[in-house]
């Protein structure tokens, strides 16, 4: 074989398997573990979020998680549309309607918790700031 055909065979390679390489590793990315355990508690992840719709209380989380990794393995922006829920699957998109004025908003499930036991969803801060929450409030959440 000559040198040129080296590189045709190594170049064929390369497209063929690439493709399928992207696509395993953003699978990977977007979807994580089916099942994590925090403080000795396990948490199974949905393997389908159609038709989910829960109401419970919403937090919110800023500067100090600034730059963190999420789960999906992004920076944490806390000026992106954002939020943390512990089952849903990774990258789901979620309405959520502050429950004391009406608001609601579309953010984008990028990150696990919150891990309190009377909290439903994390929001980024741009998110919170938008529905009106400065500390906690009732939410309901809807997969859209």
């Amino acid at each position: 074989m000559n040198y040129y055909a080296i590189l045709l065979t190594i170049n064929r390679l390369i497209t063929g398997l690439l493709p399928m390489l992207l696509v395993a590793c953003t699978h990977q990315q977007s979807n994580g573990p089916d099942h994590y355990v925090i403080r000795g508690k396990t948490y199974h992840v949905m393997k389908s979020a159609k038709n989910y719709k829960a109401k419970g209380v919403a937090s919110w989380y800023g500067s100090h998680a600034r730059n963190q990794k999420t789960s999906t393995g992004e920076r944490y922006n806390m000026y992106a549309m954002t939020a943390a829920h512990p089952t849903l699957p990774l990258a789901t998109r979620v309405r959520v309607k502050n429950l004391n004025n009406g608001r609601s908003i579309v953010v984008r499930i990028n990150d696990r918790g919150p891990f309190l036991s009377n909290r439903l969803i994390d929001l980024s801060f741009a998110a919170a700031k938008k529905l009106g929450i400065k500390g906690i409030a009732p939410v309901e959440i809807e997969v859209v």
